[in-house]
């Protein structure tokens, strides 16, 4: 049995790790739930999964859920105080971070510091923190498992390579819904164009971020932490129909790759039942029906979140953590309509241009750098 704190419960990630559990109760056991402040659905997960804890990062929801819950046992905490108890409980063997945001950055660390493994959802952690995250691991002998389709894929692709060096990780895009358009087109298109994926249900954060390709800017910094690649050993090519979900290739050009429907409860459950392939709550993929499988290239000119991402990489410090932050006030701000879709670019690009770079950044540096873009970002652009 497996016991997990799910930390994100109520969003995308967090909703179907809760689906995997429900198909495998014999194997997985719900020990805490945490969200940050839709206490409604948090409250009906209580219920059905009956933590002993459950963490809401605002307080005052958290009040409220606390009187929701009064003919319970279940204990309510708030705060980050609140997180990082949820995530470090005893009981607890394997925290999933679902959570979005550089606000999961220390709940990771206090998880890997109480021994926990890690199922990553939270790409921030390692984009922001990967020179931190990745020695402590190692120090304390937890493992880090992907969660994202693609780092999954990556993963499963490098089992049992023995001594085989690795060539090329060839991390795939599905180019979103605007994939194709020309910038004149994309200076008019809105949010909920934008939140309109073809292939993939995800939460509106990285919707909007697919949509721009800073998605697979965060997932290549990632990549180049989880699997200690060099970024130039990270090619990134277009797969619209989201079937090959990322490949590696070896020394001998052998390229092996993991192909499945456009489902996260497969990455989800992999991590969690780890290294065993298990009966999954999603559909199979049926070859009978495919009428091919496209492969492309990203177009770097249109959509710049990709190589504005490598800059950062190249940079390196706390640059990362600089794109990052920019990105999220800027996705915010494009989501609420008070920017265009091209501003998203414009805004990240000034925020690294005047940004200090830091060699070896802490937590409360990277959490210092989040709060002086975000000001910086609502004085020039605010609207």
């Amino acid at each position: 049995m497996k016991k997990l704190a799910v930390l994100g419960s109520t969003g995308s990630i967090g909703t179907q790790t809760l689906d995997v559990v429900r198909m495998h109760p014999d194997l997985l056991k719900v020990e805490t739930l945490g969200c940050g402040r839709n206490i409604r659905l948090l409250e009906k997960q209580a219920r059905e999964f009956k933590p002993s804890l459950v963490a809401v990062y605002d307080e005052e929801a958290a009040r409220d859920l606390e009187v929701r819950l009064s003919d319970t046992d279940i204990r309510v905490v708030s705060g980050m105080e609140g997180l990082l108890d949820m995530v470090t409980v005893p009981e607890a063997d394997t925290v999933v971070t679902a959570i979005v945001g550089m606000i999961g950055i220390q709940p990771t660390i206090a998880a890997i510091e109480a021994g926990k493994d890690i199922a990553l959802a939270n790409k921030e952690t390692c984009v922001t923190a990967g020179h931190l995250i990745m020695p402590l691991a190692k120090k304390m002998g937890v493992r880090i498992l992907p969660v994202d389709s693609e780092h999954s894929a990556i993963f499963q692709s490098l089992q049992g390579r023995a001594d085989s060096r690795i060539k090329k990780i060839l991390l795939t895009a599905s180019g979103g819904p605007f994939r194709g358009m020309t910038r004149d087109q994309l200076s008019q298109v809105t949010a909920k164009e934008a939140l309109a994926h073809p292939t993939w249900s995800m939460g509106p954060k990285v919707t909007i971020d697919s949509a721009s390709m800073v998605n697979k800017g965060l997932e290549v910094i990632e990549a180049r932490w989880l699997f200690d690649v060099d970024p130039d050993q990270i090619q990134v090519v277009i797969q619209p129909q989201s079937i090959i979900h990322s490949a590696v290739e070896y020394e001998d050009h052998s390229v092996i790759a993991q192909l499945a429907v456009s489902d996260m409860r497969i990455p989800i459950q992999y991590a969690l039942t780890y290294p065993n392939h298990l009966p999954s709550p999603a559909e199979e993929l049926d070859f009978t029906a495919l009428t091919g499988i496209e492969i492309g290239v990203p177009d770097d000119k249109t959509f710049r979140g990709l190589p504005l991402a490598r800059k950062a990489i190249e940079i390196g410090g706390s640059m990362p953590a600089a794109f990052n932050a920019a990105n999220e006030w800027a996705n915010a701000y494009f989501r609420k309509g008070k920017i265009h879709f091209l501003e998203i670019y414009d805004i990240i690009e000034e925020a690294m241009d005047s940004h200090r770079v830091i060699k070896d950044p802490t937590v409360d540096e990277i959490l210092a750098i989040e709060d002086g873009i975000d000001g910086h970002c609502l004085k020039t652009y605010g609207k």
